[in-house]
């Protein structure tokens, strides 16, 4: 850490981050400090009044955020975010190189265990000594060092220090393990357990540089897919859903798995996108939305390009359509549940027609049908019109967007 970069600390004015503190003080690192008082226990006010003074006796520059703290759900979570939001509005301000943050080595066991206890696959496993969060580099500079040397370093330069109240009840699921195990554990057990840690982050690194490969490229052979291990399926899975930062469980992703495994025809959705198969790849789209064009004249209908159909000059054939003015406004539209079209050979349901033909799943969602003024399905792209409006001279062809590519 170069001592002429100024750091902003985390500083709650318990054992560990007036360790933190105190360690930039005596080796001379240029830092400010953050405070954040959620008014939520009753030392909160005696906290505050004490990190101000100390930063004051120490020349610290130091920020406080004691504005009231309303919340819905979870108050961790929502208390991290309020927390880590502060810091990164005084870092961008004052253009300070990061924030300091005092997780030490129980906190990164802590985190560990309960990662196991709830069978999550975690971005790190454990806690990593930095990470970006909102453009600002975050450290955790203290990873090394166990809570209780954390205390003893205090009380060793005389740094007075807080106890948080909550942190004693077993009530939370990290302070039960904290109580039950962590505390516990050996100095050799303590060792075990880093390298495990480090041991499950240096093969899940290796199997996302695998992976990610793959996932570059764009779709995926099925085959290929298949033929993975399923730790490196669960991987490849990973690096194409969640992309945008949403985090899914294992149990969820062994379940896109099996569908994936077992079915040669699915959608899996995932937000506005999906998984698909086609034609023997495995594909990660945008989610097709509902759609229906209304076209008052022929005339409108002339050289169309829509997202999923084409529409071209009349030409015999099965995508050839002729139309009768009674039939205006006409309705092009994705296929539905239901919908049914009367041919010259008797009705036929569109859903029939799909599995006839095998048209994948997903493509069932996007494809066009017609359908006229009276409100009746008289147009179905590759199968052909009804029995009424066949003509050897037709006004348009219609085509879904599936067959005019593949031919």
């Amino acid at each position: 850490m170069q001592k002429e970069e100024k750091w902003l600390v985390g500083l709650s004015g318990g054992p560990d981050s007036m360790a933190l503190l105190g360690m930039c003080l005596k080796q001379g690192i240029p830092a400010a400090a953050a405070h954040v008082n959620y008014h939520h226990r009753l030392q909160a006010e005696e906290e505050e009044v004490y990190v101000r003074q100390f930063c004051k006796e120490h020349g610290i520059d130091l920020y406080v955020r004691n504005e009231p703290f309303v919340y819905e759900g979870n108050f961790e979570a929502q208390a991290r975010q309020w927390r880590y939001d502060f810091f990164v509005s005084i870092v961008k301000q004052h253009h300070y190189k990061g924030v300091l943050v005092a997780h030490h080595m129980d906190d990164l066991i802590e985190t560990f265990i309960m990662q196991e206890e709830k069978n999550l696959v975690p971005e790190h496993y454990g806690l990593a000594e930095e990470i970006c969060y909102k453009g600002i580099l975050v450290r955790r500079p203290l990873l090394h060092h166990t809570k209780a040397q954390l205390v003893s370093w205090c009380e060793e330069n005389s740094i007075h220090y807080y106890v948080d109240a909550t942190n004693l009840s077993d009530a939370y699921t990290r302070n039960r393990i904290r109580h039950s195990i962590v505390e516990q554990l050996s100095d050799s057990d303590r060792m075990l357990y880093l390298k495990e840690i480090e041991r499950r982050n240096a093969e899940k690194q290796e199997r996302e540089c695998r992976v990610n490969a793959i996932a570059e490229n764009g779709p995926v052979l099925l085959s290929l897919y298949r033929s993975m291990m399923e730790e490196d399926r669960i991987a490849l899975l990973r690096a194409f859903v969640e992309k945008d930062g949403h985090h899914h469980s294992l149990a969820f992703m062994k379940e896109v798995d099996r569908i994936i495994m077992e079915h040669d025809d699915f959608i899996i959705p995932f937000s506005s996108m999906q998984l698909v198969q086609e034609d023997g790849y495995l594909r990660y789209e945008k989610q097709s939305e509902p759609y229906a064009h209304v076209y008052a004249s022929l005339d409108q209908m002339q050289h169309v390009s829509a997202e999923w159909y084409v529409i071209e000059n009349g030409s015999p054939g099965v995508n050839a359509l002729s139309l009768h003015d009674d039939d205006f406004p006409i309705v092009i539209r994705n296929a539905r549940k239901g919908d049914v079209i009367t041919m010259r050979f008797g009705n036929k349901k569109v859903h029939r027609f799909f599995i006839d033909r095998h048209i994948p799943k997903w493509r069932r969602k996007q494809w066009p049908v017609i359908e006229n003024a009276g409100g009746k399905v008289i147009f179905v792209a590759g199968l052909g019109c009804d029995a009424n409006h066949y003509t050897v001279k037709p006004d348009v062809n219609v085509l879904s967007l599936y067959h005019y590519t593949k031919d």
